[in-house]
């Protein structure tokens, strides 16, 4: 099974406004950037959208591992929250909504397709991938307004 890296950022210029986002996967010395946005959204969709487009790139089943510097998006695969959202059809144990059910179950489907396991990086702190991709996510969203 290949095994791809997906380095991901959302962006969004006003919370909600227009917005971006980026993913670089890398296999072996191979790269590949893909980016989009939108014109009203939010930071949090930007950074969920930027893993599902990531994933949505792949062919074929990948071992996946995607380096990201939201703990939005991070945390509910980190701390296994994903399941029990899933099985309480997108019901927070509060009894609230999932916010961005939509893109979540998505991701979650994506997810259960390959080997996925994320990877919280701390943003701005020089890594290359995450620089470049923050850097095009706001490019994206400055498209957008």
């Amino acid at each position: 099974m290949k095994e791809v890296n997906i380095y991901t950022d959302g962006s969004c210029s006003g919370n909600p406004g227009p917005g971006g986002w980026c993913c670089i996967l890398t296999y072996g010395q191979a790269e590949k950037k893909i980016s989009g946005g939108a014109r009203e959204t939010t930071n949090n969709r930007m950074e969920l959208q930027a893993v599902i487009e990531g994933i949505k790139a792949l062919k074929e089943k990948c071992a996946v591992k995607v380096y990201l510097d939201s703990k939005y998006v991070a945390d509910p695969f980190l701390k296994k929250w994903i399941y029990a959202w899933h099985k309480a059809g997108w019901i927070k144990t509060q009894g609230e909504p999932v916010k961005n059910a939509d893109l979540w179950k998505t991701l979650f489907e994506l997810s259960l397709i390959h080997e996925v396991t994320f990877e919280y990086i701390k943003g701005h702190s020089g890594h290359k991938y995450n620089e470049e991709c923050d850097k095009e996510a706001k490019k994206q969203a400055e498209l957008f307004k």
